[in-house]
């Protein structure tokens, strides 16, 4: 018996015992039909306690840890582990998968919520963040993910009561989320002072925000918000591990086993007490035994406990605790004895009766991994791991009385014979051997068991169980066996969980079976019941028991209504998708298509990344001035070709009567009536599959690439409508687009064949699965219902059904009718149950949902194609006959076969062969139309007449290509073994055709065209004739191919040359290409990039100076080697890359064809490398070969393998009318650099920190306070001090008030705007009332009428652009994208800072631009990270619809069309491309520079749009560039004398409005506002007084402009008068180092890096005043009075000015390096000047203003950071760059050591970092940045500090406890500077580094 095929009876699950509670939590619910749904392994149960039965869902493929149950509660969610896991949401009722949802998670889901209306499930992972997921279940769409935490997450819930709000629960941790777009936020869970932070187990949300939670320790925790409110002590005694909320009140369950009821408010109600029922398992399940006699199966564990089930009642019968784990059990023969293997080596007997001890025998030190009883009853062998197996009588209370010693492993399974003689075992080396029995002796002899029958067979090696192992294994995975001899049937079970049904015996490896899934992981054992009804398993780590029904053949005919089970599996195992054994039955064609390889060594996708790797080689190359690409160009005519050799289906009508089908890279749209041809060339690769649209005006085209993808484009207009891609790898080999034209269906050509279901105008996947491991050759949706789909292949045929993100497919089920054949095609019927299938044996198939009904021979040899009509069916055969059918295949009404002598008589062309293999057939138009596998297209009339439409080579590569010398023919020869002559004028038809005897590679006319040479494969050659192709000669002199034939141009003589060398010279390496100068001269490429010259006819090598050959007038150039053609290799150019290469008659151009696919067109001579050149895609892999025409009116290219003929025609330079080009500019970016501006070279280098990673900006050393060591000082204070108190740390100046602290802050007022480094960031809303634009990481609304300002501050780091939605729905509506490594775009309303999306982006380090399309409601981002990505969203769902790599330099703008959703254009360095979104792909053309005369790419720093398709890009020298299309029409010069900065396009009227870089003159201004085709313009100048104007934002509002500049100041020009209107002030440059406040005033002074002191009134909201002092400032101080103002330099210098006047008072410069801080003393008399010299001087005022030094302070270890006077003025506190404090005496500068002392002073300000009262204002997190500044405030009892993260703290003072609780206020960039009070505590005034911001911030003081 050696059949190899599967058993024809089969296994259904029937019981699973167990339930999975180890390690899982809340996986246990009631449905709403009162059944328990639950899992166990890998099986979801439900269980139905009323009837005792159990249905179960196998739609996973490894263990279940999670489940949800849907608030309606029949619908139930799960979830695995595993590699690739996934989500099942399932029916509790029908068990049927209702989505599935994956592709996202890695590692398992831990967990799994449904929200209140169960639209929306979160799901967790495994994985190292604990991914969040929240899915569309229904779609099986993503809708937002986020990193969950670093630990693991236990628990996550919806809030009921609040929509968008979640709550996650684990390790030390608890957060709530918040969904907004397509962003999860989390706030953590402040534990605070209220509880201890510990890991939270589980939650339970309520109403008003409160949060119920149970923690590790058994206390009940209870949130309000994100804060904890109060805990619950000791709700149970050890962790809370589940919580569950209903309409009365709590339950909740714990580690002490007691479950209680709580009522709402969480009083007790209840206890119950579980904790005497049993408790969980530990270590594994190995142990199963089956009573001989009774259904029972006994079962032993790890855990000690050995249980008795029964089979019938599906109960546990006993159960009772042993003293060790138990691996291994048996029965006796009479049922009586219970033998057990314990771990330890030892065996019990137990009485199966009552479970009582019979004998306990510890013989071995191992564990006891098997035992049996004879059949006889007399002895029980036990096998140890210590090698061996103990023979004991059972019938001498189990004395031992043999012992078998042979093996040298671990024994792992042993079987008696039916005669108890012989013993048989196999150990873990895998070797079987046998024992004589009772005394143990191993019989070697093989004689001796030939007769032996065997008592049962669980052994894993053996002739009898060869097959159970797969073909070429050696592995020893299979745990289990156990066979059915009655049966004929086997059972195994694997380390997979599978188990398995063979045929038994099975003989040979490899044979085929029927697998089963459910457990998780190691099935260990499995076992018959006595009467082998059932199979009982048992998982390992799973301890879990399946019952199997076993259902023999006779009872499989009545049970043909069970559907088969459905299956989502890829199992570990090799089983291909058939039940039959491997035989090869293919069909010859089929065999070799199905070996045709679609990889390719190098993908299109790669050439980008090649060409980076190989710029360096071009660096190298630039010294040669390159040529230009020529001015002429060629354009596709018409293609010779047709895919039929490994395409099917692939041809259709159109709407218009045109004809659709595709040839190499080519869609075709042929007009027969015209003999023209369209041609769609979106592709870069092989096109394999077509589709077309049920309206017959759309096509679907799939190809080949590493990320292949599938064009859907209108034949009318040859436009895509959509490119879908990012799913298949390798190629796509099946398209089919549903009934309502929504839907398409598409399989990949990867190892997996996955299938995907989209909505192709959308471009989204809808669904995904894996589809067979052979070939799938057609998927085709059912008319009637979209979300079914088929696919038939290679012994494949399986029904589909959409779930979700998933497709659940059952196998065509067979029943007795015959096993599955190849089917090659398929069509729906005319209901949605019925389906036909063609198989490749001739066959149709008839079947009914998924069941076979009946076959129909219909051809001879295979069934390639079908087309289902009103009325009937057509099929297509390999046997060259069209058959029309009725519409239930009974009858065949008319057959056509396809001959010669059916061929119409107008026909053109000649058909090849009678009764070609017919791939694909359509109708229409009364005709039908046939595609054959020899590359024809045929129509045939309904009365049978044939013509022929198209014609090209078959499969086989095609490298012959030869020109007529003066007729517009040429000749092709082909692997096909054909030669065939073409016409190349308007016929467009094949003239003549010969069959050869081998394939040919090469093919010459001779000079006068009367005869044609043709070198064969085989090194053989003949000279035809032309006309007749009949032979003239025929020679052979060689055995190798002859890869290029030449006549001299006398027609004297002929040469050839082939692949060896062996020609009559020395010649190292295969010829390539051949060329001629007049007859004397021979010119040769060699495959070693070698050009030889041999002198003819003689064959004598040559040698001749390169610049010699440029001279000799050859007769032909088709030669790629040489100094003249050095420009055509391309940048990636390894040998015999340029394949061809062919010259003009007139020697301008070089036509070259290449591996890639491309026909390129080059100026000859091509010097220099890298030479430029016009580059076109239509062939796929290789063009072998080009050739002009006699005219050069047309280019003939051959492309190998896609076997198609292409003719472009010419275009001479200026004949062509301004149509654009459609090739690809060259490879390389011009060399030109794209100018230079310091602006935009600041910009583009510009490296944005990120605030989270910011490191100090002070160069700091030392340890850092909160870790340094105190010194204890030498006296403590006595406990009782009778001194005199301690007096204040700090002069208050409202003494009698009482002191009211400070609560809170609140921002008032930011005076600042980002112009340096950003643009078009400045824009109007409301009519000009407010402006809108940012500064750091807020979003500021400015209302110009009162100067108030409101604040948007969601943004966590800086905000670096911002655009407004002009749609009038969406008003006021703000995008604003901000730096982060995960950056976030904020979409929100301006007027109430609502925040409406969060866009979580993929742009690593920051979003620079951000453009709202047309309608708004689509969004552009474009990316700082080194692919410069640009991504579109539709922001309102947060759902991200395309993305694409930009540039490889930076992109400063993206924006939209403003008439247009899919049109865009980005602007960059050295970059303008006009991009346009079709479904989810972005595709798009470089701007073109042809048309103008030495235009070269600049960099572009600006767009802005026209009527007519008409783009204005600003470039970096000024000019503005005019684009129409695409392509550059003119130039607009010097618009601006610098560069263009910032356009705005005006909606309503169409102006544009430029700001540029400009030095104010009389005419020209920095903002120019022009027309709307940008001819004329009229200026205005900005009167700021600088040097040069630079606007980085323009915007135009109601007859006023909005500038903002790069100096920090937003400006309002009115367009009428001209006036400016300054609205905004700020630093230009930072850091703002100097800030002070006025002692009585709300004024404050900032200096900063910019060379300026400004003044700010508060209350006025405005810049007062401003002094240039021509350097940087580094500090300003007022006197006390507030009369004087001390300003300190960075060069040394430091200023006195009087306030009134603003006169210098005076100066001086004593020091060389910066001064850091200056002070002025509480008397006035003293001024300090504290500089980077580590020194302090200081100068008596009273001696005028001479500032004569009086003394300073030596021994300053560092820098000084601040300096602080005494109120008394005689001490002065220095705080130090190296963490020290130190305190000197005024005037003498001496340093203060008594810490006594210094204890007792009071100080009249305290702006230190430093020292032990402010010792708490460093975090932990200070290891990388510092607290740069601090501030108390005057009255004593608060202070604010700043620090290197951009955080302003609000602390208590003193605060000497270390990491003090403080509040925390964000909004400034990385690095606050300084930081102060004003008078009187109502303001902070905050100062940043990198924003050059001042912010200011109202105090909120606490109620009295």
């Amino acid at each position: 018996m050696a059949d190899r095929s599967a058993p024809s009876c089969h296994l259904r699950l029937e019981w699973v015992y167990g339930y999975r509670g180890h390690q899982c939590r809340n996986n246990l619910y009631y449905t709403a039909a009162k059944e328990i749904v639950y899992f166990v392994a890998g099986v979801g149960v439900v269980y139905s306690p009323r009837e005792h039965r159990q249905k179960f869902y196998l739609g996973h493929q490894d263990d279940i840890i999670s489940l949800a149950l849907h608030p309606e509660r029949v619908l139930v969610a799960t979830g695995q582990v595993g590699k690739e896991p996934y989500i099942c949401v399932w029916d509790s009722y029908t068990v049927q998968t209702v989505s599935v949802l994956k592709d996202v998670h890695t590692h398992g889901i831990a967990c799994l919520a449904f929200d209140l209306d169960g639209q929306r499930l979160v799901s967790v992972g495994l994985d190292s963040k604990n991914t969040v997921c929240v899915w569309d279940w229904r779609k099986g769409k993503l809708l937002s993910m986020a990193p969950g935490h670093t630990d693991r997450i236990f628990d996550i819930s919806w809030d009921l009561y609040q929509p968008n709000k979640l709550v996650s629960c684990g390790v030390k941790h608890i957060k709530f989320w918040s969904l907004c777009g397509n962003s999860l936020t989390p706030k953590r869970g402040v534990f605070g002072k209220t509880g201890d932070l510990q890991t939270i187990l589980c939650l339970a949300c309520a109403r008003d925000e409160v949060t119920y939670s149970g923690a590790l320790n058994g206390d009940i925790y209870v949130w309000k918000g994100i804060n904890l409110v109060r805990t619950i002590q000791g709700a149970h005694a050890a962790g809370i591990f589940s919580m569950n909320a209903c309409e009365e009140g709590f339950a909740t369950g714990g580690r002490d086993g007691c479950v209680r009821l709580w009522d709402l408010n969480f009083k007790p109600i209840t206890v119950i007490d579980l904790r005497e029922t049993d408790q969980g398992y530990k270590g594994e399940l190995w142990a199963l035994a089956v009573h001989p006699t009774k259904p029972l199966a006994m079962t032993g564990s790890d855990d000690r406990s050995v249980r008795i089930w029964s089979l019938i009642d599906h109960a546990l019968i006993a159960r009772c605790n042993m003293e060790e784990p138990i691996r291994c059990a048996a029965v006796s023969t009479d049922g009586i004895h219970l033998a057990l293997g314990m771990k330890d080596g030892s065996f019990t007997v137990l009485r199966v009766r009552d479970m009582t001890e019979v004998v306990h025998i510890k013989d071995r030190k191992e564990a006891i991994h098997e035992l049996k009883y004879s059949p006889d009853g007399n002895f029980l062998a036990v096998g140890s791991n210590d090698s061996s197996v103990d023979i004991y009588g059972v019938v001498q209370r189990y004395k031992k009385v043999g012992e078998c010693i042979g093996s040298l492993s671990f024994i792992t399974h042993m079987d008696w014979s039916s005669d108890s003689k012989y013993l048989q075992t196999n150990d873990g080396n895998g070797k079987r051997l046998f024992y004589r029995m009772p005394s143990g002796k191993e019989v070697t002899n093989k004689e001796e068991l030939k007769g032996v029958q065997w008592a049962s067979w669980t052994c894993v090696s053996g002739l009898e169980v060869n097959g159970i192992w797969p073909k070429y294994s050696d592995i020893n995975d299979i745990n289990s066996v156990d066979a059915n001899f009655i049966g004929q049937v086997m059972v195994t079970a694997d380390d997979y969980g599978i188990v398995k049904l063979f045929r038994y015996p099975c003989l040979r490896k490899g044979a085929k079976f029927k697998k089963y899934l459910g457990h998780s992981a190691h099935v260990t054992n499995v076992r018959w019941s006595h009467d082998h009804q059932w199979v009982v398993s048992i998982g390992g780590a799973d301890h879990s028991v399946f019952q199997w029904k076993f259902v023999p053949d006779r009872k499989l005919k009545d049970s043909l209504h069970i559907a088969p089970q459905e299956s989502l599996v890829d199992s570990n195992s090799d089983e291909s998708d058939s039940d039959q054994s491997d035989v090869p039955e293919l069909d010859s064609e089929i065999e070799q298509e199905t070996q045709i390889t679609y990889r390719r060594q190098v993908y299109k996708e790669d050439l980008p990344q090649l060409k980076e790797q190989c710029k360096e080689k071009r660096k190298s190359a630039a010294s040669k001035r390159r040529e230009r690409a020529p001015g002429n160009s060629i354009r596709l005519h018409f293609v010779h070709g047709y895919r039929g050799y490994d395409c099917r289906s692939n041809l259709f009508y159109t709407q218009t009567g045109e004809i659709v089908y595709h040839v190499a890279a080519v869609g075709v749209v042929y007009n027969r009536q015209q003999n023209t041809q369209r041609f769609y060339l979106g592709h870069d690769d092989d096109i394999l599959c077509l589709a077309i649209h049920p309206l017959k005006d759309y096509v679907a085209t799939g190809q080949v690439g590493r990320d292949s993808s599938i064009h859907i484009w209108d034949t009318e207009t040859i436009k895509p409508l959509s490119v879908l891609k990012g799913y298949h790898q390798y190629g796509v080999c099946a398209v089919d687009f549903s009934a309502d034209g929504k839907r398409l269906a598409s399989v990949g050509i990867d190892d997996n064949h996955t299938i995907v279901l989209w909505d192709w105008k959308k471009g989204e996947k809808l669904s995904a699965v894996r589809g067979s491991k052979d070939k799938i050759f057609v998927v085709k949706i059912n008319p009637y219902m979209p979300d079914k789909l088929t696919t038939v292949g290679i012994k494949h045929m399986k029904f589909w059904r959409r779930a979700g993100g998933g497709l659940i497919g059952r196998k065509g089920c067979i029943g007795a009718l015959g096993r599955t054949d190849t089917m090659m095609c398929a069509v729906y019927g005319w209901t949605e149950e019925m389906a036909f299938s063609g198989t490749s044996t001739g066959d149709v198939c008839i079947w009914r949902d998924v069941f076979l009904i009946k076959t129909v021979k219909a051809h001879d040899g295979p069934v390639f194609s079908m087309h289902a009509l009103e009325k009937g069916f057509v099929t297509g055969g390999k046997d060259g006959v069209v058959a029309l059918w009725d519409d239930t295949f009974e009858r065949c009404l008319k057959t056509y076969a396809i001959k010669r002598a059916a061929l119409a008589p107008g026909s053109k062309g000649l058909l090849l062969e009678d009764n070609p293999s017919i791939r694909a057939i359509s109708l229409g138009h009364g005709h039908i139309l046939v595609g054959t596998k020899n590359g024809e297209i045929l129509e045939v009339d309904k009365s049978g007449p044939i013509t022929l439409l198209v014609q090209g080579h078959m499969e086989g590569e095609v490298w012959g290509l030869a020109t007529h010398p003066h007729l517009p023919i040429c000749a092709t020869v082909s692997d096909d073994k054909t030669l065939r002559i073409w016409d190349l004028s308007p016929s467009h038809c094949m003239l003549a055709v010969r069959k050869l005897k081998k394939g040919g590679r090469c093919c010459c006319f001779s000079p006068d065209g009367k005869a044609l040479a043709v070198g064969l494969n085989d090194g053989s050659f003949l000279i035809v004739n032309a006309d007749t192709l009949e032979d003239l000669v025929s020679f052979q002199h060689r055995k190798d191919v002859i890869s290029e034939i030449r006549f001299s141009p006398g027609n004297l003589s002929m040469l050839y040359n082939l692949k060896k060398n062996n020609l009559k010279v020395e010649i190292c390496s295969p010829f390539l290409h051949v060329t001629n100068e007049p007859a004397r001269l021979l010119q040769v490429n060699t495959g070693a990039k070698e050009q030889l010259f041999f002198e003819a006819p003689r064959g004598k090598k040559q040698t001749i100076p390169s610049l010699e050959v440029e001279k000799i007038g050859w007769a032909s150039w088709t030669s790629v080697l040489g100094s003249c053609c050095e420009g055509i290799w391309p940048i990636i150019g390894e040998v015999t890359d340029v394949t061809a290469s062919c010259l003009t008659s007139d020697s301008k151009v070089l036509a070259t064809g290449d591996d890639f696919g491309f026909v390129k067109l080059f100026r000859y001579p091509a010097k220099g490398k890298f030479g430029k050149f016009k580059r076109y895609v239509a062939h796929s892999t290789h063009v072998t070969n080009v050739r002009w025409t006699y005219d050069d009116s047309l280019l003939v290219t051959v492309g190998g393998a896609d076997t198609s003929l292409m003719l472009w025609t010419y275009e001479i330079e200026g004949h062509r009318d301004s149509r654009q080009c459609d090739s690809e500019e060259s490879d390389l970016d011009s060399e030109e650099d794209g100018g230079y501006d310091s602006d935009v070279t600041r910009e583009n280098e510009i490296n944005y920190t990120i605030k989270a990673l910011s490191t100090n900006i002070r160069p700091m050393f030392g340890i850092k306070p909160h870790l340094q060591q105190k010194e204890p000082t030498l006296d403590e204070r006595p406990p009782v001090s009778r001194a005199l108190p301690q007096p204040e740390k700090l002069q208050t100046n409202n003494v009698g008030k009482k002191k009211r602290p400070i609560e809170d802050l609140i921002l008032e007022l930011v005076f600042g705007y980002r112009g340096k480094d950003c643009r078009n960031n400045v824009h109007y809303l409301n009519d000009g009332a407010d402006v809108i634009y940012h500064t750091a990481s807020i979003g500021i609304l400015y209302n110009v009428a009162t100067g108030s300002q409101s604040f948007y501050q969601e943004h966590n780091d800086d905000i670096l652009c911002l655009t407004v939605n002009q749609h009038p729905k969406f008003t006021n509506i703000v995008a604003t994208g901000q730096v982060a490594t995960a950056p976030s775009i904020h979409v929100w309303d301006a007027m109430n800072k609502q925040t409406l999306s969060v866009l979580r982006c993929y742009h690593s380090k920051g979003v620079c631009s951000v453009s709202f399309s047309a309608t708004g409601k689509l969004l552009l981002s474009v990316g700082l990270d080194p692919e410069h990505t640009i991504t579109i969203w539709k922001w309102q769902e947060g759902a991200k619809i395309a993305s694409r790599a930009g540039h490889n330099q930076r992109i400063f703008v993206a924006e939209f069309r403003p008439d247009s959703d899919t049109q865009f254009v980005s602007v960059g360095v050295k970059h303008v491309r006009f991009w346009t979104l079709a479904g989810r792909a972005l595709l798009s053309k470089k701007g073109l520079l042809s048309s103008i005369e030495d235009a070269r790419m600049q960099t572009m720093l600006s767009v802005a749009f026209g009527a007519n398709n008409l783009t204005f890009t600003g470039t970096i020298s000024g000019d503005v560039c005019v684009w129409k299309d695409h392509v550059l029409i003119r130039i607009v010069a010097k618009a601006h004398n610098g560069p263009v900065f910032t356009m705005y396009t005006t909606l309503r009227d169409g102006l544009i409005v430029t700001g540029g870089k400009e030095r104010p003159s009389k005419e020209g201004g920095a903002v120019k506002l022009w027309d709307q085709e940008l001819k004329r313009c009229r200026a205005f100048r900005l009167e700021t007084g600088q040097m040069t104007d630079c606007v980085r934002s323009v915007c135009r509002g109601k007859g006023k402009i909005l500038v903002g500049t790069r100096n920090a100041e937003i400006i309002e020009v009115g367009e009428k008068n001209a006036a400016c209107n300054i609205l905004i002030n700020g630093h230009m440059d930072g850091p703002i180092w100097g800030l002070a406040t006025h002692p009585s005033r709300d004024f404050f002074l900032s200096a900063a890096e910019d060379g300026t002191v400004r003044l700010w009134d508060i209350g006025e909201k405005k810049m007062l005043n401003k002094v240039s002092l021509g350097h940087a400032a580094r500090t300003v101080c007022y006197s006390p009075e507030g009369d004087m103002v001390a300003i300190g330099m960075k060069n040394g210098e430091f200023i006195i000015l009087l306030v009134t006047s603003l006169k210098i008072w005076g100066k001086k410069r004593d020091r060389r390096s910066a001064i850091q801080d200056i002070r002025f003393s509480p008397d006035s008399r003293y001024l300090a000047v504290g500089s980077s010299e580590n020194a302090v001087d200081f100068y008596d005022l009273t001696l005028g203003p001479t500032l004569n030094r009086v003394s300073y302070c030596k021994d300053i270890p560092s820098f000084v950071m601040q300096m602080d006077f005494s109120a008394d003025s005689s001490y002065l506190q220095v705080s130090t760059g190296s963490y020290k404090r130190q305190v000197y005496e005024v005037p003498s500068g001496k340093q203060l050591v008594d810490q006594a002392v210094i204890d007792r002073i009071t100080w009249a300000t305290w702006t230190s970092v430093l020292g032990d009262e402010v010792i708490g204002i460093w975090s932990r997190h200070a290891e990388k940045a510092d607290v740069n500044c601090a501030c108390v405030s005057h009255s004593g009892i608060n202070l604010v500090t700043g620090d290197d993260f951009g955080m302003v703290k609000l602390f208590d003072f003193p605060c000497p406890e270390k990491f003090a609780k403080h509040k925390r206020f964000l909004g400034h960039s990385a690095h606050l500077t300084n930081i102060r009070f004003t008078s009187g505590d109502r303001y902070v005034v905050s100062a940043g580094g990198d924003d050059c911001s001042l912010f200011v911030w109202k105090c909120v003081h606490m109620p009295h």
